[in-house]
């Protein structure tokens, strides 16, 4: 379980996550293992974040398969560049990672079985399991504890200052009141293009 977010703000972009590990029962805390929801890569527009929730296993997959996609072919730009490269993806994870994507016998699409944030200098991207893509205006949040992160944000977002210190202070309010997820926080940011 997890809470990660992403803000855009005063001219910045921010995505937070906290960097718990669950197993059922039992937590595997920062102290234990070093453990990151968030990680970078470098596209045709520049370095885009990433993050991610769900099972455990989709986190390196995902980073290697991504890291490992040649940079003219990473676009992370819009709503449709996110869509066209995870769908491009998808296969790749199929034929090379071996992911399971069946659901239900009635789903209308293959699932990719993955929830991911998206932020860089054009924006913040959410994308959903059937490769449904958004672009949010201000912010979102995803994981276990996206409730009570979007709650923060919302109650916070006309008195802070920066996109970091509302994405920090909403990850932190998740971490508080989540019970699968725990600090530390990390916390990137990026200038957004005007």
């Amino acid at each position: 379980m997890t809470t990660v977010v992403v803000v855009k703000k005063a001219g910045q972009v921010a995505i937070a996550a906290d960097t718990l590990v669950t197993f059922g029962d039992t937590r595997l805390g920062h102290r234990f293992e070093d453990n990151s929801k968030i990680f970078k890569v470098d596209g045709t527009g520049g370095p885009s974040y990433i993050g991610m929730a769900g099972t455990v296993a989709h986190f390196p997959v995902l980073r290697k398969a991504m890291t490992a996609m040649p940079k003219d072919q990473l676009h992370l730009g819009s709503k449709d560049d996110v869509f066209e490269t995870f769908s491009k993806l998808h296969a790749v994870l199929k034929e090379g990672y071996f992911l399971q994507t069946k659901e239900d016998d009635n789903d209308p699409y293959e699932s990719s079985q993955f929830t991911v944030v998206v932020a860089n200098a054009s924006g913040i991207y959410g994308l959903y399991s059937y490769r449904e893509v958004f672009e949010f205006k201000e912010f979102w949040g995803i994981g276990s504890g996206r409730s009570f992160a979007l709650g923060a944000l919302h109650a916070s977002w006309n008195t802070a200052k920066s996109a970091r210190e509302l994405a920090l202070q909403s990850v932190n309010t998740a971490c508080e009141f989540d019970k699968n997820s725990a600090g530390p926080v990390e916390v990137f940011t990026l200038k957004l293009k005007k």
